[in-house]
């Protein structure tokens, strides 16, 4: 279940310590709560964040699929290599064999198409995030290189101030990893 909230706070009584939250669904919640089985749970908290800019991301795969059909390679092949030209989106991965790896590298991957493992020497793995957990500078990178590209093949693209507006409105999606 999730719901939005904007206060909490904690309360004692004699059931014990309770988290309370001002939600904006109450029919919602007490149906929910009914429904629950005797047993332990988790709960995660974490800000909410507006959907990323669909535009920029549009545009983005737009320009891909331009470039793509001009060099005769697939418009995922053509994505997957900027996001390893980024910069400032990957984390680096002890891995203690080949097996491990491959595991590693399976399961970063499953996560999207943009997930990329590249080996980075000395038993590390270089796990780059794919582009929907990118923040607006990050964005910006990522289109910045697929204009820059679609120029030098003679491929139209936006004016510069569109471009900036709708990176400027780019957000994240909220994923832990």
């Amino acid at each position: 279940m999730t719901h939005e909230f904007d206060r909490a706070e904690v309360r004692r009584d004699d059931g014990g310590n309770w988290l309370c939250l001002h939600i904006k669904n109450a029919p919602m919640a007490r149906h929910e709560c009914r429904q629950m089985k005797k047993g332990t749970y988790q709960a995660e908290i974490k800000r909410k964040t507006e959907k990323r800019s669909r535009k920029a991301n549009a545009y983005f795969w737009t320009l891909c699929g331009k470039l793509a059909a001009a060099l005769n390679i697939p418009k995922t092949d053509v994505y997957r290599s900027y996001v390893t030209e980024i910069g400032d989106n990957f984390r680096i991965v002890p891995v203690a064999n080949e097996q491990q790896r491959d595991l590693i590298a399976r399961l970063w991957e499953a996560q999207g198409l943009g997930w990329v493992t590249e080996d980075a020497g000395q038993d590390m793995l270089c796990c780059y995030y794919g582009s929907s957990t990118y923040d607006t500078r990050q964005m910006g990178r990522l289109i910045d290189l697929v204009v820059q590209d679609c120029k030098d093949q003679d491929i139209e693209t936006a004016p510069p101030g569109d471009i900036l507006r709708w990176v400027a409105d780019w957000k994240p999606e909220a994923r832990t990893v």
